[in-house]
Order: C-alpha cells, then structure tokens, then sequence
C-alpha cells in the first residue's frame, strides 16, 4: 500500500501529563511521549451503561497512545517525520490486528492509516497547542469532539522585572 500524500510539515500530537491524574482516572495511563491519536474506535462496539468508571472516563475524556495504547487526558501538537508517522501507522495497525481481529492485515492497515490520517487532521494547529476529548453516546452513535487550548503568546506573561543598560546615576 502506499503512503498518502502528506505536506513536508505533517503534525501530529503526542501524549502530554499535566499531572499525575491519568493514572489515577484511566485503565491504562499513556506514557508521555507517545503519539497519539483519538481512539474512537476501541468504544465501537461497547455499552457504556455497562463499563466501570475508568472505562466511562476513557471513553469521555481519554486519547489513545500507540506505544502503550493507554490513555492520555491532553495531548500537545508537534511535528512528526515521515519516518516516525509510518511507524505510528505500522503499530497502530499490528494493535488494531491483535486487538480487533479485522479480516486481516491489509484491513487493520487500512483503519490505521484512516485513524493517523484523522490525527494528522486533527493536530492542525501551532506547535505547542494542547487538545482535550470529550466523546458522548447519543441515540445516533458516538459524538466526538475536541477541544483546542491554543499556546499563550508572550503578552500572556507578566514582566516581573527588566534589566536596564544605562549607568546608575549616583545618589545625591
């Protein structure tokens, strides 16, 4: 199968801890680090009226590692080579093969490259952005949104003091 075309600058996000709550609110915490994607797909076939809480949290809140194939509360956008994509895709796909039982590899290859494709959609934003989760069950199927939290720019920050070149002036 051969790669999409992608631009020379692609984006992804990878998995960021804010603190140590992912830990604490997931199955399965993502590493920091991994690149991520949403997921979606694991909730498909699931009833949420019948998972324990971790799993309602993951499947409200939670992103997809595709190292550890935990969860991750935030994600950060960056830029990822081609070489590090196509290894996301190659991993995703071996997960989704073991994982999912699709009617074989070309298929788990397929949904892979499908679910990094989305991603890479997704992570459209300046380097440094983080993006939040939040999935809901309705009568149609699952509602996913996400929500961007966009870097602050350097007016953000307060100047708590500066330095001045000129001479001091004696005291008189």
């Amino acid at each position: 199968m051969q790669a999409a075309y992608r631009p020379a600058m692609t984006m992804l996000a990878r998995t960021i801890q804010l603190d140590v709550s992912d830990a604490n609110v997931f199955p399965l915490a993502a590493r920091p680090g991994e690149w991520a994607v949403t997921g979606t797909f694991a909730f498909a076939d699931g009833d949420p009226a019948t998972w324990e809480n971790k799993q309602q949290i993951a499947f409200r809140d939670g992103w997809l590692g595709t190292e550890s194939f935990g969860r991750a509360s935030f994600v950060q956008v960056t830029t990822v080579s081609e070489t590090e994509y196509e290894a996301t895709v190659q991993r995703l796909a071996a997960h989704i093969f073991e994982t999912y039982h699709p009617p074989g590899m070309l298929d788990a290859m397929q949904a892979a490259r499908a679910e990094v494709e989305d991603m890479a959609a997704l992570s459209a934003h300046p380097v440094g952005t983080l993006l939040a989760m939040e999935r809901e069950m309705t009568e149609q199927g699952i509602v996913e949104r996400t929500r961007v939290i966009e870097p602050p720019d350097d007016a953000f920050h307060a100047r708590i003091w500066s330095v001045d070149d000129a001479p001091a002036e004696p005291e008189k």
